[in-house]
């Protein structure tokens, strides 16, 4: 077993339950660490064999371009997703960062984090 880690996605999206979200949208990070047994493609070399990052990254920006008003929503298409996707992944945790947030006051970021396993 290994792990895979994804971090410092940036992507511009539309979440949040405010109406200037929707409309003017904000930055947002994801940072995604995926477990899988990753003796297979250390012995081949083959790309075809691992878990590949570009396609992770795809899954991620398709899934953060649908809007959603909470990110827990976002969190679970992105997870669904990617256990579909990859069947070697055994556990997903992911965390989605909203830079920027119009809450009055600086701070820097809000986030939730997510850990699923396969069922």
């Amino acid at each position: 077993m290994g792990k895979i880690f994804v971090e410092g996605i940036k992507i511009y999206a539309y979440h949040g339950c405010f109406k200037e979200e929707a409309d003017i949208g904000t930055n947002f990070q994801v940072d995604v660490v995926l477990d899988a047994d990753l003796s297979k493609p250390a012995e081949t070399d083959d790309i075809a064999d691992a878990v590949n990052y570009q396609a992770v990254f795809t899954v991620i920006k398709e899934q953060m371009a649908i809007r959603s008003n909470l990110l827990e929503n976002v969190s679970k298409r992105i997870t669904t997703v990617l256990f579909q996707e990859f069947p070697e992944v055994t556990k997903i945790k992911l965390k989605i960062s909203k830079l920027n947030v119009p809450l009055g006051g600086h701070i820097d970021n809000v986030a939730i984090q997510t850990e699923n396993e396969r069922a």
